[in-house]
């Protein structure tokens, strides 16, 4: 009788394509929560795309001259991606985390397929359904939840961190990011294109930085700042994007989707071991609204 190994080494390669990417993409709300009085956010934003320009780049390069000409025919398009799913989001994250915890930053997170659909109905005359309906109620309500710290007075008298806000902010942008990203030509191709976008994003956002310069906001440069911005550069910006990447051609898209719901479960845990921050109990009851409404809206009717 044929014995059978407990896993073949696809699966095993499979995994860890399904598991690093939300694994680093927490990383980013943990180091940009640690580093957040030694770097002021734009700054922060700069170096850090900044790193992942030119690591991005060999990579790229091919693409980017096979593609050129048809960067040219959907200019604005491509501004727009960049500004909104580069810019804005990373802008919002930073600026964010001064101002509110991390794990209130990740659990808001997973709520942007939510937001996706949502907009999509708005903005795109995408129908909803009353699953989706009902899902995108329940979500909101966890949201809530995390934003109000779950205290009914902080509801009524409107009591939130503007760090919340910002990081829903950052949520929506990326939201139509994705729906943006949609009506791209598929023959782009997305790797010479994130290249692209990074350059518009560090071209609108040089400005910012210079302004944090000028008026002498503190950059404390050492070891560990080093070190946090080359992990930003490096690992939440190219290789989760490559391996995600991979992923989907490995599984599937449908699939390989999934692994998006990880990242607040790596970012709480990431939070509690780094950086010491507390789980409530309003953080587990906002997190398992938005995780069921996003469930509930996924379900066809």
């Amino acid at each position: 009788m044929e014995k059978t190994s407990g896993a073949s080494p696809a699966r095993l390669v499979a995994f860890f394509l399904f598991i690093i990417p939300p694994l680093l993409w927490a990383g980013n709300f943990i180091v940009g929560r640690a580093i957040r009085n030694d770097i002021p956010p734009a700054t922060l934003t700069f170096f850090r795309w900044l790193v992942a320009l030119v690591v991005i780049f060999p990579f790229a390069a091919p693409f980017i001259r096979r593609d050129f000409r048809r960067y040219l025919q959907v200019p604005l398009r491509i501004i727009a991606l960049s500004l909104s799913g580069i810019t804005a989001f990373s802008l919002l994250v930073y600026y964010g985390l001064h101002h509110t915890s991390g794990t209130n930053a990740l659990l808001l997170n997973s709520c942007i397929p939510i937001l996706i659909m949502l907009f999509g109905a708005l903005f795109y005359q995408q129908r909803l359904g009353g699953l989706q309906v009902a899902g995108i109620a329940v979500s909101f309500c966890g949201v809530l939840v995390i934003i109000f710290r779950g205290s009914l007075q902080g509801l009524m008298q409107l009591a939130f961190s503007s760090g919340d806000v910002m990081l829903l902010g950052a949520m929506a942008s990326f939201a139509l990011y994705t729906l943006w990203l949609r009506k791209l030509p598929a023959e782009i191709n997305r790797m010479g294109l994130l290249w692209v976008q990074v350059l518009i994003t560090l071209l609108v956002v040089s400005p910012l930085w210079l302004h944090e310069h000028i008026s002498g906001l503190a950059v404390q440069w050492n070891a560990t700042t080093l070190s946090a911005v080359l992990f930003l550069g490096v690992c939440p910006s190219f290789i989760s994007y490559w391996f995600y990447g991979r992923c989907v051609e490995t599984i599937g898209a449908a699939r390989a989707g999934l692994c998006i719901h990880l990242i607040p479960v790596f970012g709480v845990v990431l939070s509690l071991v780094f950086l010491g921050e507390p789980f409530h109990l309003f953080h587990l009851a906002g997190i398992t609204a938005i995780i069921a409404g996003v469930t509930l809206a996924s379900r066809k009717g």
